[in-house]
This record gives structure tokens, C-alpha cells and sequence, in this order.
């Protein structure tokens, strides 16, 4: 997970929070998710151009989501900032083509894009800012070594 997808994710989470979906300004998005104004403005840009938030100039002006938080999954921020969920050298797993041993790659690579679908689509903006999370995400953060960092 790239620091802009993190980022991007924070903000449109900041934005969901605003549940009378007045403007926000971008200002106080960065001060209360401490991300850099300049790199906030590109991110905006970036999910304003993917339909998911909204901008309007001037005083009263800021951002908004385009659509309710319940309807936005952290999966579409991804792909509006980062492109496709996984992807093999910039190709889709399912394009690649391996011989020999590594025949069932392909495969491994597909299984990897079905799970990581799984958990980034299955949680909204919404469940987000609710502090909720799927039973099937609950599940696997309380598996034992999920926690674990392994070298």
C-alpha cells in the first residue's frame, strides 16, 4: 500500500465523516489527517476525476463525496488512485503465461487479486467512519498470526 493510497483513503474517510455532506475545505482535511496540502490537492483531483468526490471554488467551496459513503468502497479509491488491485508487471494476472514449474502462477496471482477483492470491497467509506468492519475482515485480523510480521 503506496503512501498516496493511504493518504487518499484518509482523506475520502475525513470527507464520509461529514455526514451532512457539507463542502470541506481541503485545509482541514490535511490538518486532520496530517497529509501535505500539495500532495491532498493531486489526490483530490485524482478521485473528482473517477466521479467519487465533488469540488466547488470559492469561499463556501471545498470537497464532498459524490456519492454516499455506502456506496464507496475503499477498493474504488484504490483504483482511482493506484489503477487495478493487483496486477503482474503492470499486466492482469489472468494475462500472464508461465511454462514448466511455474505453470499454476498464473493462478496464484488470481486467487491473490480474489482475496485482496474480498477484504476492499466488502468495506465502505461508511463502515469506515462507523468503526465497523465486516465479519469476514473481522476474521481474518483475529486469525493468530495476522499481527505477526514474518522476514
Amino acid at each position: 500500500i503506496s503512501a498516496k493510497t493511504d493518504y487518499a483513503i484518509r482523506a475520502a474517510a475525513e470527507l464520509a465523516a461529514n455526514s451532512d455532506q457539507t463542502w470541506t475545505k481541503t485545509e482541514s482535511v490535511a490538518i486532520a489527517q496530517g497529509i501535505p496540502l500539495p500532495f491532498l490537492l493531486n489526490i483530490f483531483a485524482e478521485l473528482r476525476t473517477a466521479g467519487l468526490v465533488q469540488s466547488r471554488r470559492g469561499v463556501d467551496g471545498g470537497y464532498r463525496l459524490a456519492r454516499p459513503a455506502a456506496d464507496i468502497k475503499v477498493a474504488d479509491i484504490i483504483r482511482a488512485v493506484d489503477g487495478p488491485l493487483a496486477n503482474v508487471a503492470g499486466s492482469r494476472p489472468e494475462d500472464m503465461e508461465y511454462e514448466g514449474a511455474a505453470a499454476r502462477l498464473r493462478d496464484v496471482w488470481v486467487a491473490l487479486r480474489a482475496t485482496i477483492r474480498g477484504v476492499l470491497e466488502s468495506v465502505s467509506l461508511a463502515d469506515l467512519t462507523a468503526g465497523y468492519l465486516p465479519d469476514s475482515v473481522m476474521a481474518l485480523i483475529e486469525e493468530d498470526d495476522a499481527w505477526t510480521a514474518r522476514i
